[in-house]
């Protein structure tokens, strides 16, 4: 058939609507349904009041947030994540926070102001008072498969990034404004992972900011240092995606709160003199061995005033007199 046939027909399928009223009112009312489900689901959102950030009746531990290598947020003109995330702890009183980004860096400059005597006397300023952290949080991005569809980070960032690094990092799409994040919390003295939380987020799940409750929920970014994450909806959709991502994290480590100082071994000491590993916490007991300076020992956290009990890198356990040895670095 040609195309004066295609238009025939149309004209006359245009005919047969006009000629039933019913199959008109028909489809207008299913049109009016339509409209106002959609209308109801906005207004519904934008009723829902806005997300809560999860809080803590005690800390935690002590926590660092660490950047991710790759830099993928410089595409979407937002501030580094870690910002987004200080915010949070601090809401949520979960962790104690300590700075080891730019405040590390005022901290450090004026260490060398007070070491090289420009300070003045009293002012306090030394070693050994920087608080360690327990455990250091990592936020990133979350795997895509770059051919899956939509521009996403991953695809943005492949001709800016080394080959290859463009495919982990597409975790946030452009195109249907979605976002797939990753929380790393790890043990800083065992190295251990202690939790690996993934969040996700829609265009969808900001209906809220509709009903004014954005303000209330982005009142403290700017101050953080996180305000690009308020401003832009791609930002917003991060955040949302972030938050759940920490919600699980909270919730799992209340569940079951790791103890960081305890969970974890003693530091090791080195010999500082020669000794003896005696048999008991006195002289006059057997001598499980000699010990050379520079040896190192591990403490099994057992004390008897100036003794410790220890073991060595071959299984020998035993005291020796703490005066003898020193914390290795």
């Amino acid at each position: 058939m040609g195309p004066g046939t295609d238009l025939g027909i149309h004209l006359k399928g245009i005919s047969k609507m006009q000629k039933s009223p019913r199959n008109s009112r028909y489809c207008i009312a299913l049109l009016l349904v339509a409209a106002g489900s959609a209308l109801g689901a906005i207004a519904n959102a934008a009723d829902a009041p806005p997300p809560q950030i999860p809080t803590c009746d005690k800390k935690i531990g002590t926590l660092a947030v660490a950047e991710p290598q790759n830099q993928w947020w410089t595409a979407l003109n937002l501030e580094s994540p870690a910002a987004l995330i200080k915010v949070f702890v601090s809401e949520s009183k979960c962790f104690t926070l300590v700075d080891r980004g730019k405040g590390l860096q005022a901290a450090q400059a004026e260490r060398a102001l007070a070491a090289s005597g420009e300070e003045r006397q009293g002012s306090n300023i030394g070693k050994g008072q920087m608080k360690a952290a327990d455990y250091v949080l990592v936020p990133d991005i979350a795997n895509q498969n770059r051919n899956s569809g939509g521009t996403n980070i991953g695809g943005m960032l492949g001709g800016l990034l080394p080959h290859g690094v463009g495919a982990v990092v597409g975790g946030v799409s452009m195109k249907s404004k979605t976002a797939d994040v990753v929380l790393t919390l790890t043990d800083v003295r065992s190295t251990e992972q202690v939790a690996l939380e993934q969040g996700h987020a829609k265009k969808t799940d900001i209906g809220w900011m509709g009903g004014g409750g954005g303000g209330s929920f982005f009142g403290g970014f700017a101050g953080g240092g996180a305000s690009s994450y308020a401003n832009t909806e791609i930002g917003q959709v991060v955040t949302m995606a972030y938050l759940d991502a920490y919600t699980k994290l909270v919730g799992d480590l209340k569940n079951a709160a790791p103890d960081a100082k305890a969970e974890n071994v003693q530091q090791s000491v080195t010999m500082s003199k020669p000794g003896k590993m005696y048999a008991e916490s006195n002289l006059k007991s057997q001598v499980v061995r000699n010990l050379d300076p520079g040896m190192m020992l591990y403490p099994t956290g057992d004390k008897m005033g100036v003794w410790w009990k220890v073991t060595d890198e071959l299984g020998n356990v035993g005291w020796v007199v703490s005066t003898n040895f020193q914390l290795a670095h």
